[in-house]
């Protein structure tokens, strides 16, 4: 039997509820239809039942299932009222579980207020859930909108309707929530009513869904049983054909794969990978998560990633690895969430799965998941069930925001610990996050994959690493003219345009770098692979835009002093795939830009005292060393925003939680929104025909919107505000568009606004 989520109407079923329901005449509706008569509305009774069933099918993957059937009777029982029943035949037309628009009706505080009653408090835990089922959860106490004044609102009379429900289950445990209750323990609270308020979300968008759009409905088919292992058969078939070269390095790849599959046979917990870049990791840490999967019951595999580049990357070797299996099934079982499609991979179904991840195979942004996993409102919370039962792989798991670290360790415990996930931590440089008497925020110690790191990462060993100390531009860009054929990463835009303009345009040089819209980078990644290929001159200055996820192979790196993670990725470009007679060279430099690489100075500091007492910086002392100095070292800074501190418990039977979430979700922002704007740039024909069509049209169209994001590049607000309604003009309503590609767009460096200005640190 198939386990919960896995199709939306099979796996584990609710278990039937007790007692015959009064099913009065139906005067009461749940949703209506533009120009048809009531007889063909939605009857309330029909979509709570259909609810409460879906709900409890998904909470009863962290074993919460009459959780979910609770809410989902409860959570439209204010529809019973009058004045809701009058609103939705004088409104019919519009979508009336829209209640923060004026004129609109309330019913959603009734069954919370109801849940709040019953005798366990456990209902008060419930109410969250209720509440914000339209709006999002709620903060407990606030001068604002609030938890606590819902419950005390004033609502139209709609107890009548309570006839209709059933016997409903006790509300009880599960087990992992009574412990937290019996310890305080605030988080562990608040993060299983996330949970619950997830499944009750995505059962009441499907039902409603079903009836206001089959047609769309239509589309979201179960995935068969054996999905799973399907996609490991493709997978095997997929490495059989890559005929490897039988090098040592293909040999070790060889070695990192059969040690993930011995590994997926242990029960679901907390894993590590720590495996050389280069060695293999994508598809191998892949075929852990599927093997792993089948033999332990869980439902889908998440793969997390830091970067676009990465997730392009990735997503793209997965599908040719499920190409047969996805024409069989005449679908793709690989869905990427982000918000840089290619058009040309999405289809209907492939958006509707990532609404909720209903897909055997998701590929997210480490954005998407962390921020998800704090959210509060009802689209970013819909999905978050699915990763009950689920294989996490986090890759590049070094990448964690040291300000966000003890919430972010906390969720991954929490979903290993209470909802049977599996985590596997997958990087180059693993993160020192164990818990010590020294870390206490750390995970407890992950299962290590591979046997013999220290072996493995001596036998990958491709790269020599030189510490140059400081070098001006002018030193570093002789260096540079010296070699045929080189990369040079940097750190900022800034800097990487005038590194540009020192070595000159010329045959053979590119540019890589935020400033250029995706399209136009990977225009450039072809033509620089090919000279590659060809051994012709290749000199390539870049920011980490090429650091990780892009599979290119140069003899000679050289890497701006930052992280030490992101020194092994610019390392891992140098000597690839082993070619070269001898080791690759991978030099280390200090920049004469250092007021433009504030934002990085911490990583910097700690990266430039593992040089100075470590011969090799990439061995696994040194970058252990490394993470206990940026980790360790800034206890101030694991929860810099104080989002812990916005949950708590209290010995009060009227409100005993408050639960901060609309303010944790408000607090967790990997990513700044204001720190920049999207431009959309007209580049090359299909930027310039998109672009075109986007102002002839009387409103944007999701599909335009979507075509064009390759074409966007990202403004810090300075230049923003300076171009704004010049250079860069707003139409529909706020869609910027750069006006004169030819005067600030090169095709050498990318977006120049004004050439006296440096185009920002945004990488």
């Amino acid at each position: 039997m198939p386990f919960p989520g896995s199709e939306p109407d099979c796996g584990v079923l609710a278990p039937p509820i007790k007692g015959t329901i009064a099913m009065p005449c139906q005067s009461h509706y749940a949703h209506s239809l533009a120009e048809r008569p009531p007889s063909e509305w939605q009857p309330l009774e029909e979509h709570l039942r259909n609810v409460a069933e879906r709900a409890g099918q998904f909470a009863a993957s962290f074993g919460a299932c009459e959780w979910g059937i609770h809410a989902g009777w409860l959570h439209d029982v204010g529809k019973y009222s009058l004045a809701f029943q009058e609103y939705l035949k004088t409104q019919n037309n519009v979508d009336a579980s829209i209640e923060n628009a004026p004129g609109r009706v309330d019913h959603s505080s009734a069954g919370a207020q109801y849940a709040a009653r019953m005798p366990n408090l456990l209902g008060h835990l419930l109410a969250y859930v209720i509440a914000g089922h339209h709006s999002g959860l709620l903060d407990g106490r606030s001068t604002g909108s609030c938890q606590e004044k819902r419950l005390e609102k004033s609502l139209s009379p709609w107890e009548h309707g309570l006839k209709v429900l059933p016997e409903l289950p006790k509300l009880e445990g599960p087990d992992f929530l009574r412990i937290a209750l019996s310890r305080k323990d605030a988080f562990s609270v608040a993060f299983f009513v996330r949970m619950v308020f997830s499944c009750l979300v995505d059962a009441d968008f499907l039902d409603t869904e079903r009836f206001m759009n089959p047609d769309q409905a239509a589309w979201r088919k179960g995935w068969p049983n054996t999905v799973l292992k399907h996609m490991e058969d493709a997978l095997t078939d997929y490495i059989g054909r890559l005929d490897p070269r039988g090098n040592p390095v293909d040999r070790q790849r060889t070695l990192v794969r059969n040690a993930c599959l011995h590994a997926a046979e242990r029960q679901p917990g907390l894993f590590s990978l720590s495996v050389p870049t280069g060695g293999g990791k994508t598809l191998a840490s892949l075929a852990f998560a599927l093997r792993h999967a089948i033999i332990n019951g869980l439902q889908r595999v998440v793969y997390v990633v830091p970067l676009m580049s990465i997730i392009e990357q990735n997503a793209q070797v997965f599908r040719r690895a499920m190409k047969p299996l996805a024409d069989g099934l005449g679908r793709d079982p690989v869905v990427e969430h982000h918000s840089n499609l290619d058009p040309d991979n999405e289809t209907t179904m492939s958006r509707l799965a990532a609404e909720n991840w209903d897909a055997p195979l998701v590929v997210t942004t480490s954005v998407q998941f962390y921020e998800s996993l704090f959210a509060n409102r009802t689209s970013r919370c819909r999905k978050l069930h699915r990763l009950a039962r689920s294989v996490i792989i986090l890759d590049e798991a070094q990448t964690l925001p040291v300000e966000y670290l003890k919430p972010c360790l906390r969720a991954l415990q929490e979903l290993t610990d209470n909802y049977r996930a599996t985590v596997l931590l997958c990087t180059a440089t693993q993160p020192e996050i164990q818990r010590t008497k020294d870390f206490e925020i750390g995970l407890r110690k992950p299962h290590e994959i591979i046997p013999d790191p220290v072996r493995l990462y001596r036998e990958l060993e491709r790269v020599r690493v030189e510490n140059l100390g400081g070098q001006k531009d002018e030193e570093l860009s002789n260096r540079l003219m010296t070699e045929p054929r080189v990369l040079c990463i940097v750190n900022t835009r800034s800097h990487a345009a005038r590194l540009f303009q020192a070595i000159g345009s010329a045959e053979g040089h590119f540019h890589l770098s935020g400033n250029m819209c995706a399209a136009h980078r990977s225009e450039k990644l072809e033509r620089l692979r090919k000279n590659l290929e060809e051994n012709r001159v290749c000199r390539v200055i870049s920011t980490q835009v090429i650091e990780a996820g892009v599979d290119v192979d140069f003899p000679v790196v050289y890497r701006a002093l930052a992280g030490i993670d992101s020194i092994a990725q610019a390392a891992g470009r140098c000597n690839r795939n082993g070619k070269l007679p001898g080791v690759g060279r991978t030099y280390i430099f200090r920049s004469e830009h250092t007021k433009s690489e504030r934002f990085i100075a911490d990583t910097i500091q700690c990266a430039g005292q593992i040089l100075s007492g470590h011969d090799n910086p990439l061995d696994l002392k040194a970058v252990e060393h490394y993470f206990k100095l940026y980790y360790w070292d800034q206890r101030d800074r694991w929860d810099e925003k104080k989002i812990m501190d916005e949950f708590s418990l209290h010995n009060d039977r009227s409100f005993p939680f408050n639960l901060g979430f609309g303010r944790s979700a408000g607090k967790f922002r990997l990513i700044d929104e204001a720190a920049y704007r999207p431009v959309i740039i007209p580049w090359g024909e299909e930027g310039r025909r998109l672009c075109e069509r986007l102002r002839a049209m009387p409103a944007p169209t999701t599909e335009v919107l979507r075509r064009l994001q390759p074409f966007l590049v990202q403004v810090p607000p300075g230049l923003w505000q300076k171009h704004v309604g010049t250079n860069i003009q707003l139409i529909h309503d706020g869609i910027a568009v750069l006006v004169s590609p030819e005067l600030h767009y090169s095709d050498d460096i990318g977006l120049v606004l004004d050439a006296r200005e440096p185009a920002g640190v945004f990488v």
